[in-house]
């Protein structure tokens, strides 16, 4: 890296305004460690800039005083993608000012919208339209659609909307020279070569800066039903999938598995959460949607259900008979994360399956695991619905949380053999950032390294864009 110290800081000043380029610690600290405390880094600035102009600007000046850019939102991440290097020549561009909605189209149903903005700002502009968009994640009010895309996040909707990738048309990026691609084109059907903005979503921030998109919005529900089942065991869960898919058709969003282990977890650490049906191993929450405001949704889903427990396919079921009941029984999956941070150290895996292997999956894995870490207990949960298992490891109570810890990765060899043998992915909604590169090549074939080498190499020739991520 070059010499930077004379010219980088007061051109970006220039570039973005003094007040915009943060140099003091007290003022640099919470852009430089993710939110689980993983990793920390170092930068020699976090630069915020305000428009796309001004992204290109910073980018040309960091491309001639040879300087890496770490492009960040809002730095809810899980795997260290947003988080810059320690000791290297970098700085973060934080896209929190860009948040703007710059068009809505309700008779096209897109919004062309800023990389900053919050998901939860997206999902209510849309509302106010009277419209719908569809991401949903626990972490809607702080993270930014950019850094969505960026992982080409999944969240609880998959099932019948698909991942963030599937809800953009077009993208404005920043190139590494500097110049700007529009590509905010809202177009469902487009025919004319390579998809390139398929390149940059999920590339979390190596090839460009994405600072706008055109996404794509629903006709708005009118009717929600809510639904709690308890199964015996996974491959009952697999079948009550399956039966709630034919009885409901698109009218279900999402199907949410949890163990019991994992439900009990949420309610220990957050008092005041219901038990709807104690007692059983496997649970699943089921949403339902209708855009229909007369619809006969509520009736549907109990003859779904009633239907699923005279077949054995559920052992009881309930359905929020409110708002209220129904917002408590998504607070019992969405705390999932939080209870078991609270209960202590945990070994995470965000793994992506077959619907059909995942029962024999979970039975492989377990028995290698408790062979290996004595005593491991399973917080197991996540999207039955696209097969996306949130499998992760707490230490035994009243064991050494540290001595568990050491172990993570012996057990993310066991995990993530059985995933591969299976044909499934290591990450499902994550992203690779820093904490799975090296899981990325063992588990990659040696052509898709080669070849995703190749396209880093064409977009960004000076290894300008999160150096150290991905790949």
């Amino acid at each position: 890296m070059g010499d930077t110290g004379a010219t980088l800081l007061p051109r970006l000043a220039a570039a973005v305004g003094e007040l915009n380029v943060l140099t003091a610690p007290a003022d640099t600290e919470p852009y430089l460690v993710d939110w689980r405390g993983r990793y920390r880094g170092a930068a020699r600035a976090v630069v915020r800039p305000a428009s796309t102009m001004e992204v290109s600007a910073v980018v040309r000046i960091c491309g001639d005083e040879h300087v890496a850019i770490v492009p960040q939102g809002g730095n809810t991440g899980l795997c260290g993608a947003a988080t810059p290097l320690e000791g290297d020549d970098q700085i973060v561009v934080s896209m929190m000012r860009m948040n703007r909605v710059r068009a809505l189209d309700a008779d096209n149903a897109t919004m062309t919208v800023e990389a900053g903005a919050t998901l939860v700002a997206v999902q209510q502009a849309a509302a106010d339209a009277g419209l719908f968009f569809p991401l949903s994640l626990a972490a809607e009010g702080s993270c930014t659609i950019g850094g969505n895309l960026s992982t080409n996040a999944g969240g609880t909707a998959v099932l019948r909307f698909g991942n963030a990738r599937d809800l953009a048309l077009g993208i404005e990026v920043v190139l590494a020279d500097g110049r700007v691609w529009n590509g905010l084109r809202s177009l469902r059907k487009d025919n004319t070569g390579y998809d390139l903005k398929q390149l940059f979503i999920g590339g979390e921030g190596t090839l460009g800066i994405v600072t706008a998109m055109v996404l794509k919005l629903y006709a708005a529900p009118r009717a929600r039903v809510t639904a709690f089942a308890a199964v015996s065991d996974v491959e009952h869960a697999v079948a009550l999938l399956r039966h709630a898919k034919q009885a409901l058709g698109d009218r279900l969003t999402g199907f949410e598995l949890i163990s019991a282990l994992a439900l009990s977890l949420s309610r220990k650490h957050h008092l005041g959460l219901p038990d709807p049906l104690p007692g059983h191993p496997w649970y699943a929450l089921l949403q339902v949607d209708d855009t229909v405001a007369e619809s006969s949704l509520v009736s549907l889903v109990e003859d779904a259900l009633a239907a699923a427990v005279e077949s054995a396919l559920a052992l009881d079921a309930t359905v929020a008979k409110s708002n209220e009941q129904a917002d408590k029984l998504w607070a019992l999956r969405e705390n999932i994360s939080e209870g078991q941070r609270r209960e202590g150290p945990n070994i995470k895996h965000d793994i992506s399956l077959p619907v059909s292997a995942i029962p024999a999956f979970l039975a492989e894995a377990e028995n290698a695991l408790r062979a290996a870490l004595p005593g491991v207990r399973f917080v197991i949960f996540g999207h039955l619905g696209d097969g996306n298992l949130h499998y992760n490891l707490s230490v035994a109570e009243g064991r050494d949380p540290q001595a568990f810890m050491s172990n993570a990765s012996v057990a993310n060899r066991i995990v993530y053999d059985v995933v591969d043998a299976v044909h499934g992915s290591i990450s499902a909604e994550h992203g690779i950032g820093q904490l799975k590169r090296s899981e990325l090549r063992r588990y990659k074939s040696e052509i898709e390294i080669e070849l995703m080498h190749r396209i880093k190499a064409a977009f960004d020739p000076g290894g300008l864009f999160n150096p150290g991520k991905v790949i």
